[in-house]
């Protein structure tokens, strides 16, 4: 994100534009890869009110806050940009919040990988991490990734073997 200091990202965060809604897909290679028609489209406090759920040494995904959404609303799958969008805006309001704020950092991207659009970065959301007692890898040689180390050992909520 860009400008985040000129941003109101709670009002973002209260901005429902008329979601949950499902919106029924056609296009077969979307159907194929996210295996059904029915996606949801699920406002942004939804996943605040998730990744608010996650207990001190635990992690989440954005693919399992995904999962966790389509299977409370009936639906075959979460629209991953909105996803993507709205758990970066929740992570962001918390930080505007200060005193009220939640951890934002537990919430990582697919495969434990950290999130560069967070407040602070990557620096930032490692360090909280590690301060939790969470262990960050670095990977690749030139494009560097950032990973929370065995987080499938950590995870909260759903199933990790179906975590996407």
């Amino acid at each position: 994100m860009a400008n985040e200091s000129k941003k109101d990202f709670n009002a973002m965060l209260r901005d429902s534009k008329g979601m949950p809604r499902i919106q029924e897909i056609a296009d077969a290679a979307s159907i194929a890869k996210y295996g059904g028609r029915r996606m949801l489209l699920a406002p942004p406090l939804d996943y605040d009110a998730l990744m608010r759920q996650v207990p001190p040494g635990r992690l989440t995904t954005v693919g399992l806050l995904r999962q966790q959404l389509a299977e409370r609303y009936g639906a075959d799958f979460t629209d991953p940009i909105t996803a993507g969008i709205f758990v970066s805006i929740a992570a962001w309001a918390a930080a505007q919040r200060g005193d009220d704020a939640f951890p934002w950092w537990r919430t990582l991207r697919a495969e434990g990988e950290l999130n560069p659009k967070f407040p602070g970065g990557i620096a930032a959301q490692q360090a909280l991490l590690e301060a939790e007692g969470h262990r960050i890898v670095r990977r690749g040689r030139t494009n560097l990734r950032y990973y929370a180390a065995d987080y499938r050992q950590s995870l909260f909520g759903e199933d990790p073997e179906k975590e996407a």
